[in-house]
């Protein structure tokens, strides 16, 4: 959806109903008509983000039962988006930077985006201490805070910098230190 890109790109003010009309030669009048407000139509595409991430959660937990292999899928994902221009940033991420200034019902997608997000590294990262892969210095709940903001972070350094190498060289430290006493 060409909502989504413009929201990665720019955030929740980044971006009009002319800016997707154009992009993809629809009339404003047709959007307005299945998204009356801008707020509603991000929080469509928010609802839909959110639910493509639970299922692609559940499909890496089905696949790879390792959990260190799990954190490596999951950032290895995101140095692809980055590397290919696929997806630069997590809308969820940008949208947390605009929090005070964006619709309650929006920012509360962005909210649940993070505690699903949370609550499932946090798993991965209990599994993991559970089995002797991960050394945690503190609860698998502040862990996965430290390890979603690194990630975030490292996604912005990568913007910021113009090389998408940048967000693998600022992941691998955090994936060295939670695998090392």
């Amino acid at each position: 959806m060409r909502a989504r890109s413009l929201l990665a790109a720019g955030g929740y003010n980044g971006f009009s109903y002319a800016d997707i009309s154009e992009s993809v030669q629809i009339s404003k009048a047709s959007i307005h008509h299945h998204f009356p407000s801008k707020a509603e139509l991000v929080r469509t595409v928010l609802v839909l983000y959110r639910e493509e991430a639970r299922v692609g959660i559940a499909a890496l937990e089905q696949q790879i039962p390792d959990p260190l292999a799990q954190l490596e899928a999951y950032t290895g994902y995101w140095a692809r988006c980055i590397r290919d221009g696929t997806s630069s940033f997590c809308i969820c991420a940008m949208l947390a930077a605009e929090l005070p200034a964006i619709p309650r019902e929006v920012a509360d997608e962005v909210r649940g985006h993070f505690q699903d997000l949370g609550a499932w590294l946090a798993s991965v990262l209990a599994k993991g201490a559970a089995q002797g892969l991960f050394f945690l210095r503190t609860s698998p709940e502040e862990e996965a805070m430290t390890f979603m903001a690194t990630v975030h972070g490292a996604m912005l350094s990568a913007r910021a910098y113009g090389d998408p190498g940048v967000f693998e060289t600022v992941v691998q430290p955090l994936m060295r230190r939670l695998t090392s006493r």
